[in-house]
């Protein structure tokens, strides 16, 4: 059937393909919403009887390469649009497909040829490659002798028969079919002048290069996409076999590494079949080394859907368009091995050598971006390039030995353009670090002075987000460095042993951290003066490590060292000084000196609002943790006036996802909660967990450490189960993620502990919290706080089983050793006297809980104020014990006090004070019950009498 006389049918916007026997014909459609368009064509046979070749018609001529792919598979989308634009719609006098090399561009053509062979049969078929100048007269010779063109002048080429006969209406139809046009110069030099033209003849060209297709086919391209998934995976079925697939997922693995690339499959499947292997085997081939990998991809095979002389091998193939990239655009060449080099996925404009220009650098991109080695994202500034083409270049790099240098150059512009660790720089260096990872895995730079000072801006940037193990690792490769080429007093030696000391206490290695500390400061106190700042902040720092390892007077006594000296040598504003002086006010709270605490941070904001904007960072940290002391005073509705006032700041000037800002939230949270606004407390933890979860990673310390309090919210709100659950996730990551004695994943179990304690399961309490006292015992000192606290807990939960002879014996060991330890009216030391009293009085030991609790009231009626959530609970506490062992008057003058003191300055629903209540309530009532059986008892005994 003539092409003109193709019968269309449109309905809209659906295309349907429906084919029936030779006897058959018609259309079928179910339900239809869309719209449908249908081709109705003749059998063949039945084409040729009914309408035979007019006379005057030529007779169509067939010149095909055979090398036909008979695992061929899918590429109908491709296809269509093809015949669509050539022949269908008869408006597209030149088409160009293009595509990575390897994509199965020749092979599509190939079916298209074999289409218009069955389907339009007036339609002569020519096909030239392009491969040189040679191919193509070549193949103009076969044509010429197959349509028996003579030389009408002397000297006529084969080239220039074909195009005067094509060009010819006496030629008729024709597909004329120009493969592997990869060369812009030889095909616009040299070859597109012989190309026919005629409004009966279409051409179509197959071309690596996008600019090479624009250039001859303007918009009319097309671009041949990699395989989907499931045309890639029939087609390695139809080469290996369904026997030699294994599980789909490795099948789907295997492909994705291929990037769905034909070549790439047909590569892997001839090796598979080659040697009896399997996908699986073949997938741990190519994540062995990056020369196993390399072997794999540049080894040949024979194809014979493939030109002869053609090669076969993924690199191999590549290596033409390199070549061609590196003739006509060197500095695109010379970004290809750099950028091979990178992380092949999300690569930033920002992060790439710069060239000459910047039209040089958007000319050398598009370059690449026209061969299919580089893909842009969305119009954006960002990239991908498949892990196979990164394989390629590098393979093309080591073969020219250009390795050494292009790292060499690449460390060194790293190491020029990555970011400090600041936050607002912190979009950029998340961009960038996969990428300086994999520079600094490099073997050729490791002698190099320029990848240790990148690695320790790398390690600083992974410190920030949170992943302190594997920032270790690289500062302790930097520290390594320094020490075999620098002298033992070194600045760089020492910096580098300082960071690392950093890094140690950020993983919870706080003895390693200690002992580093106290080396580089023992080194700079004797080569440095008092006063110099690097000596300084190393004092500091060892004070901080410390204090995290629970040696609170050293810490104590350095911190006041440190902030003599800057007294006397800096500033008042000073940023050091001020931050010296609010980190021992912070130790100061730690050591349960909360008056010194605020009197020292209440000079620090002073000073702070005097010299910095509202939303200064500095400024809103020192009121935070005023807050925070003011918390642990007592003095609850100041804590949360002054966090209220920093969150609303930093609401109004920081993202939503800030550190700062998910920071204040959480104290403002826990604050609410000490304040029994336990509800306000959840929505905000909540809140901040939200945020956190879809912004930093799961094992991040800070998103653990949300949820952690979290879950202790929970359960102050009588949501055991959640609170379960969730610590059961922190306990579960931190597992994974943390060494056995790392104090955040102790920390966890702590209070997973606790949470089993309050849901009745005591058992399983007594066992998490008798391993994470053997953890402590084994790894911190006798009088490390955490070391004691979890003792305290663990004697609640030998109290809560029944246990009460263990919970009495642990307690006293808790309190002697805070007796020696800590100051008489250290809050600590105070609050472990408070629950042995309670066990004493559980255990029947009455008289010994009065008179320690006793004590313990006298201590904070001195210390604390009237209001003090602590000095209130002993009240209370003591109250209760008064009771119990018939003192009922002081226990209801006691209780009143409290209860009196306590609607004063607690809200109505506030858990102490409803407890309390009715704490005084009971005692009324048992009071009143008790007077009216004596008088009962006076009657009868006067009756009797």
């Amino acid at each position: 059937m003539p092409i003109e006389e193709l019968k269309t049918i449109h309905v809209a916007s659906m295309t349907s393909a429906i084919s029936f026997g030779c006897s058959n014909s018609g259309f079928q459609m179910g339900v239809n919403h869309g719209s449908v368009t249908n081709h109705f064509h003749m059998p063949l046979e039945e084409r040729k009887e009914k309408h035979p070749r007019p006379r005057d018609q030529p007779q169509a001529h067939y010149i095909i390469p055979p090398l036909e792919n008979r695992h061929f598979t899918g590429r109908d989308f491709t296809l269509d649009q093809l015949k669509q634009k050539l022949f269908l719609q008869a408006n597209t006098a030149k088409l160009a497909l293009f595509g990575l090399g390897g994509i199965g561009k020749t092979q599509v053509a190939l079916q298209l040829a074999r289409w218009v062979q069955a389907h339009i049969p007036d339609c002569s078929i020519f096909w030239a490659p392009a491969l040189s100048l040679e191919s193509f007269e070549q193949a103009c010779s076969q044509i010429a002798r197959e349509l028996q063109i003579h030389q009408v002048q002397d000297g006529e080429s084969a080239m220039e028969l074909v195009q005067r006969q094509l060009s010819s209406d006496k030629a008729g139809k024709w597909l004329f079919i120009v493969d592997n046009a990869d060369d812009g110069d030889l095909l616009f030099d040299e070859l597109d002048q012989y190309f026919p033209a005629s409004n009966k003849g279409v051409t179509l060209l197959t071309t690596r290069s996008r600019d090479v297709a624009l250039s001859f086919a303007g918009k009319d391209i097309v671009e041949l996409q990699k395989m989907t998934t499931e045309e890639g995976t029939a087609f390695l079925t139809k080469i290996v076999g369904e026997d030699s697939l294994c599980d789909q997922d490795s099948t789907i693995r295997l492909l994705e590494e291929l990037n769905f690339l034909p070549l790439a499959i047909a590569q892997a499947a001839y090796y598979i079949c080659r040697n009896d292997g399997t996908i699986t085997r073949y997938l741990e081939l190519m994540h062995k080394t990056e020369k196993d990998r390399m072997r794999l991809a540049s080894r040949d095979f024979h194809d014979s859907t493939r030109y002869r002389r053609m090669p076969n091998a993924v690199t191999t193939t590549w290596l033409i368009s390199y070549n061609q990239i590196k003739s006509s655009d060197p500095p695109a060449s010379d970004l290809l091995g750099y950028i091979s080099y990178l992380e092949p996925k999300a690569i930033p404009r920002s992060i790439l050598p710069t060239l000459d220009s910047e039209e040089e650098m958007e000319f050398a991109i598009g370059t690449l971006c026209s061969y299919g080695f580089l893909t842009r994202r969305n119009n954006e500034d960002m990239f991908d390039m498949h892990s196979l083409v990164q394989l390629s270049t590098r393979v093309w790099i080591t073969e020219a030995r250009k390795t050494q240098q292009i790292i060499a150059t690449l460390t060194h512009h790293m190491d020029e353009i990555f970011p400090s660790n600041e936050y607002t720089n912190r979009d950029t260096w998340r961009m960038y670090l996969p990428h300086a990872l994999e520079v600094l895995k490099r073997e050729e730079n490791q002698g190099l002075s320029e990848r240790y000072t990148l690695l320790s801006r790398v390690g600083e940037c992974i410190l920030a987000d949170g992943r302190a193990r594997e920032a270790v690792i690289l500062f302790g490769d930097v520290c390594a460095w320094n020490e075999s080429h620098y002298d033992e007093e070194h600045p760089d030696r020492l910096a580098s042993q300082h960071t690392l000391a950093r890094g140690y206490e950020f993983n919870g290695q706080i003895k390693q951290a200690v002992e580093l500390f106290e080396y580089v400061v023992t080194v700079r106190e004797r080569t440095l003066d008092e006063e110099h700042p690097d000596l300084l902040a190393s004092q500091h720092e060892l004070a901080l490590a410390y204090r995290s390892n629970g040696q609170i007077k050293q810490a104590i006594e350095l911190f006041k060292h440190v902030v003599a000296v800057q007294d006397r040598t800096l500033d008042e504003e000073h940023s050091d000084r001020l931050e010296s002086q609010h980190e021992l006010a912070g130790t100061y709270q730690y050591n349960g000196q909360n008056k010194q605490a605020i009197e020292l941070l209440e000079h620090v904001v002073a000073v702070r609002e005097k010299t910095l904007d509202e939303d200064h960072p500095d400024r809103l940290a020192s009121q935070h943790t005023l807050a925070q002391a003011y918390n642990s005073n007592g003095q609850i509705k100041q804590a949360v006036e002054l966090l209220e006032y920093v969150v609303a700041v930093r609401d109004r000037t920081l993202d939503e996802e800030h550190p700062d800002r998910l920071a204040s939230q959480h104290t403002l949270a826990w604050v609410y909660k000490s304040n029994g606004q336990i509800k306000q407390a959840v929505e905000l933890l909540e809140h901040v967990v939200t945020v956190e979860g879809r912004t930093i990673d799961e094992e991040h310390p800070n998103r653990l450490t949300s949820q952690h309090i979290l879950a202790q919210t929970y359960m102050s709100n009588g949501q055991i189960k959640q609170a379960m659950e969730l610590l059961e996730h922190v306990v579960a990551v931190r597992d994974r993620t943390l060494d056995e004695e790392h104090p955040a994943r102790l920390a966890s179990q702590h209070t997973l502990a606790q949470a089993y304690e309050s849901n009745g399961q005591s058992k399983q309490a007594v066992e998490l919290l008798e391993h994470v006292v053997a953890v402590e015992g084994r790894t911190l000192d006798e009088e490390h706080p955490d070391r004691l606290t979890s003792q305290h807990t663990l004697a609640q939960a030998y109290g809560s089983n029944g246990q009460d002879k263990q919970a009495v014996e642990l307690l006293e060991q808790v309190v002697a050793v805070e007796g020696r330890t800590l100051d008489q009216e250290h809050p600590g030391r105070l609050t472990s006297q408070h629950e042995l009293a309670q066990a004493y009085r559980y255990n029947g030991q009455i008289k010994q809980a009065v008179e320690l609790l006793e004590h313990v009231v006298a201590v904070q009626e001195r210390t604390l104020d009237e209001e003090h959530p602590d000095q209130l609970a002993s009240q209370h506490a003591l109250a209760r014990a008064y009771s119990i062992n018939g003192q009922s008057k002081q226990a209801r003058e006691l209780l009143e006090h409290v209860v009196a003191v306590q609607e004063r300055t607690l809200d109505e629903e506030h858990p102490d004070r409803l407890a309390s209540e009715c704490a005084l309530q009971d005692l009324k009532q048992s009071t009143e019950v008790e007077i009216m059986e004596n008088m009962s008892s006076l009657s009868l005994a006067d009756i009797g009498a």
